[in-house]
């Protein structure tokens, strides 16, 4: 049976999270139909104890192949749909959530939506981002200047509707053509990049991503974990998704920018740069799940 939305979440030690979650999700869809599919990657905590007790969602239990691999996976358990909703499971939604991101990706005709996001304490969270360019290699900026950053701060951006090329992956409506269109999530990124480069193959393919206040959701962040690690893999991954888009010549001036970007922040004080500089410098030291580590520059 068909449905409007299929919800799919990928946990990962996600049990102090993951049911505020899922409880949000009625008020969210009201009057849609819609399917929850929920793939944990190798909790080690009582995750899936928690997930078997439930009757809401559909649980499927995999091994830690990463966040695109099991993001797919759940796409693939879910019945037939219109559209899939991908969510953090460190996310909640707002009442009637869903309901709006489907207004506008069927007013729009766009392929993705993303909603207005806030943090734990209520602020907003800048969950908008510009295109990797050479001038934005650090993605951020302390000039502030978009030219130098790919992270949209000024909040009246976040006011009105509108397209962007990019946005975080935390809660994002798909159109399902969109979805088959580009082939899904590239698994080959295991953890990072893979939103920015699944938005930006969409917008070659022509569908946009369309930014709509008018939907509301709270994401907590970290809720599966940070570490000196996944910092490495988001900072690797941006480099391989760089070369990917515009070819090696370029690549290889982005990756030197980003050795430069990374030994500043380490002399600034942050400490997992350090180890982030002996992996871009040292193919064998980068995470193996990137499967990355056969070149200096990272494909």
């Amino acid at each position: 049976m068909s449905v409007d939305v299929a919800i799919v979440i990928v946990t990962y030690n996600s049990s102090d999270h993951v049911a505020a979650l899922l409880e949000s999700i009625p008020a969210a869809m009201g009057e849609l139909s819609y399917s929850v599919v929920v793939v944990d990657n190798g909790s080690s905590d009582d995750t899936l104890e928690l997930l078997r007790a439930r009757t809401d969602c559909i649980v499927v239990e995999s091994v830690n192949d990463g966040y695109a691999a099991g993001m797919n996976r759940a796409v693939r358990a879910s019945p037939e749909a219109r559209t899939i909703l991908i969510l953090n499971p460190d996310a909640e939604l707002d009442p009637a959530a869903g309901r709006v991101m489907l207004e506008v990706l069927d007013r729009r005709g766009a392929g993705i939506v993303a909603p207005r996001v806030r943090e734990a304490d209520g602020s907003l969270s800048p969950t908008l981002r510009r295109g990797p360019t050479m001038g934005r290699v650090g993605g951020l900026s302390f000039t502030g200047l978009a030219a130098f950053a790919e992270r949209i701060e000024d909040p009246r951006d976040y006011e009105t509707e509108h397209e962007v090329e990019w946005a975080v992956g935390a809660i994002l409506l798909v159109d399902r053509r969109c979805y088959d269109a580009v082939g899904g999530l590239d698994e080959s990124y295991f953890l990072y990049s893979e939103e920015t480069d699944f938005c930006l193959r969409a917008k070659d393919a022509g569908w946009a991503t369309v930014y709509t206040p008018q939907a509301g959701a709270m994401h907590i962040g970290g809720g599966s974990g940070e570490s000196a690690t996944t910092y490495t893999m988001q900072q690797i991954n941006r480099v391989r998704l760089y070369r990917r888009r515009t070819g090696t010549t370029r690549a290889g001036i982005y990756f030197g920018l980003t050795v430069l970007a990374e030994l500043r922040r380490a002399v600034l004080g942050h400490g997992r740069s350090w180890s982030t500089l002996r992996a871009l410098l040292r193919p064998a030291l980068r995470p193996p799940q990137l499967g990355a580590g056969d070149s200096i520059l990272p494909r």
